[in-house]
């Protein structure tokens, strides 16, 4: 079997909230099957955004896999979800054994290209609770990733999201920042964000 866990975890140093980055929770090749096959084989969407009554095209391909079908709801959007694939399968099972943390439903984000993008927002649905934990696995072209804190502008962080790597974030991360990854101004190839969360 090949070595699937590569690195040794790096706590950021921000406060009111934890967030703890892998970066390179799977090897690289590891990592590079797992893109070509979750490419292929995602049934990949694209929903509209109603924006001061204005519906846009969202900048991104999503999906959504979860447990016992309950729906997920953000920015006017409900997605049904697939039940649980394989792939997916192996990699939630392989963050929760790591992390010693569960989770019962994952969002899916391809981002095509430079354009692409998910502007500044808390994973702070209602259904997911008062202080939820999100797990972020990143595959394909890397990407800045970006935080700020709600009450202090200038406690802010950008961070390098690696092919392979995991982002936690964790207690206070939902409640005290917004995060976002913008768009690029150099040309992007594709990549593909997993975020797991938990369904109350």
């Amino acid at each position: 079997m090949l070595d699937l866990f590569n690195s040794e975890p790096i706590v950021l140093n921000l406060p009111d909230a934890e967030f703890i980055y892998y970066p390179n929770f799977f090897s690289k090749e590891v990592a590079d099957t797992l893109f070509q096959k979750l490419l292929n084989e995602t049934p990949w969407q694209q929903d509209d955004l109603t924006i001061f009554g204005n519906k846009i095209a969202q900048p991104r391909l999503t999906a959504l896999f979860g447990n016992e079908g309950k729906p997920y709801g953000y920015s006017g959007i409900i997605m049904q979800p697939h039940p649980w694939n394989t792939t997916l399968t192996f990699i939630k099972e392989s963050i929760e054994n790591h992390t010693q943390l569960t989770f019962s439903t994952v969002l899916l984000n391809l981002y095509r290209n430079e354009k692409d993008s998910n502007g500044w927002h808390a994973d702070n649905e209602k259904e997911l609770g008062r202080d939820p934990i999100i797990a972020s696995l990143s595959l394909g072209e890397e990407r800045i990733f970006q935080l700020k804190n709600n009450s202090n502008a200038t406690i802010k962080q950008n961070l390098l999201l690696e092919h392979g790597s995991l982002f936690l974030m964790k207690k206070g991360s939902q409640i005290h920042y917004k995060h976002q990854l913008p768009k690029a101004s150099q040309p992007k190839k594709q990549r593909i964000n997993l975020t797991f969360r938990t369904i109350l």
